[in-house]
């Protein structure tokens, strides 16, 4: 038997990647609701490939807690529960107090801009009580700070943790169990953190956000 290319392998993997964002962006942006059945024969005819390249992306998609799946009975988009939400939050502030301590003092003039304008909108948002609208960007947001952290096996791990945590926010509960008067002053003193370039205040502050115990 001639030995076959490794090329089709490599095409392969890149066309379930192209998959595997297609489908994570109707997720992330409401195109797919949460709970809604995912049919092969539906996304076949949505993306135009295989089954092989969809199944492949559904799986990592399920690994990133965005798929549920179940063998011989379903496969649907996941949905978030309140039960779940206190714990993905707190995960995601542990990672991103990380992130932050990182990331701070790297910014340039320019992308340090931009996150404080980013903090003015959610400040805005947590003010009017609108926490939803933050998680609904929640992943975007965090990616602002994984991008510029300079570590690459911690952007890795962001990459494949985030999306499926800040998805987990998405219930209506959010703003009872994340209240305004807790995280309002702790934002500020994230503003404070990046604009002074202080990597430990910025830590401790991301972790406030995300209600971790105090260092004290």
């Amino acid at each position: 038997m001639p030995v076959p290319s490794t090329q089709p392998a490599a095409e392969r993997k890149l066309l379930r990647d192209t998959v595997q964002d297609k489908i994570r962006d109707a997720i992330m942006d409401g195109t797919l609701e949460p709970g809604e059945r995912l049919n092969d024969d539906d996304l076949i005819a949505w993306l135009g490939v295989s089954r092989t390249p969809i199944r492949e992306a559904l799986a990592e998609l399920s690994r990133a807690g965005l798929i549920e799946m179940a063998p011989n009975r379903y496969t649907r988009v996941a949905a978030p529960t309140k039960d779940e939400l206190l714990d993905a939050y707190r995960t995601l502030g542990v990672i991103y107090g990380g992130v932050a301590r990182l990331a701070t003092p790297r910014f340039t003039d320019a992308q340090r801009k931009k996150v404080l304008k980013t903090l003015d909108d959610v400040t805005a948002q947590v003010e009017r009580e609108h926490q939803g609208e933050v998680a609904q960007n929640g992943a975007s947001i965090y990616a602002m700070w994984a991008d510029h952290c300079g570590n690459a096996s911690l952007e890795q791990l962001c990459k494949s943790t985030t999306d499926g945590l800040a998805f987990k926010l998405r219930v209506p509960e959010l703003a009872e169990l994340v209240p305004a008067d807790v995280i309002l002053p702790e934002l500020e003193k994230l503003k404070d953190a990046v604009r002074a370039k202080d990597p430990i205040a910025a830590e401790l502050a991301m972790e406030a956000i995300h209600l971790l115990p105090s260092r004290d």
